[in-house]
């Protein structure tokens, strides 16, 4: 058996891979969970009942659940593969989780019947999905919420303008070359960096907006107090209440 068929079976390993490529591109996910473990630390009672949107390995789920020993979260990924890792990273806090493999898209279908939610949460998911995609998932995700409940997202955006948005983009690719220091071919330079980037930016289909449009959709789902609670370069997160 060859190695990759091994570690096609080694979940911890493959849990391992995956954030160690996270940390190399997106070092600020650990930030970015703890900005939201921070704002629903501080409003009000802690959350009893959390919906994760696209969970992925299960990385914000996991800060959560050890921040609120009560908490339960209905978590939702649409590949069974992704649900598998994080249940490996969960180890025994995935009994406080409901596991659902599904589109996003139609989360009415996946948690309208689950009673009212403390908050909807999201890390790196919604920016596979067009603005009217998204609206229509934000407008669903007000819906499970209770009254005085969050949704909070740890995303991708762009910056306020092109030139904007090209400084960044070149902060970013410096950035990870850095931290990869010679040791991953894939970002052994800038241009071989931005050729991975764009490669996997044009087949996940990543459709990041500006903050100004991030802010217009919560705003048209029905949210109020909207505000970014933190952002550097091309990644925030973003927040309004039912």
């Amino acid at each position: 058996m060859s190695a990759e068929s091994i570690q096609a079976y080694d979940l911890p390993g493959r849990v391992a891979n995956y954030d160690a490529d996270m940390d190399l591109m997106h070092p600020n996910r650990h930030k970015m969970a703890e900005t939201i473990e921070s704002v629903l630390a501080v409003s009000g009672a802690p959350p009893r009942l959390a919906i994760d949107i696209g969970t992925g390995t299960g990385f914000l789920a996991n800060c959560l659940l050890g921040a609120f020993p009560d908490l339960r979260i209905i978590a939702i990924d649409g590949a069974q593969q992704m649900v598998d890792l994080a249940r490996t990273r969960l180890g025994p806090l995935a009994r406080r989780v409901d596991f659902r493999v599904g589109d996003f898209r139609d989360l009415e279908t996946l948690c309208g019947n689950d009673g009212p939610a403390d908050a909807v949460v999201s890390a790196y998911a919604l920016h596979h999905l067009s603005s009217h995609e998204k609206l229509h998932v934000l407008r669903t995700a007000h819906g499970l919420l209770r009254l005085g409940g969050w949704f909070l997202n740890a995303d991708l955006t762009l910056a306020e303008d092109d030139e904007l948005d090209a400084i960044t983009q070149h902060l970013r690719v410096r950035g990870i070359v850095q931290r990869a220091d010679g040791h991953d071919p894939r970002f052994a330079d800038v241009s071989a960096t931005r050729r991975f980037l764009d490669d996997l930016e044009r087949n996940e289909r990543d459709q990041p907006v500006r903050p100004v449009e991030d802010l217009r959709i919560l705003q048209e789902a029905g949210f109020s107090h909207l505000t970014t609670f933190w952002r550097e370069t091309r990644e925030s997160v973003v927040g309004g209440i039912r």
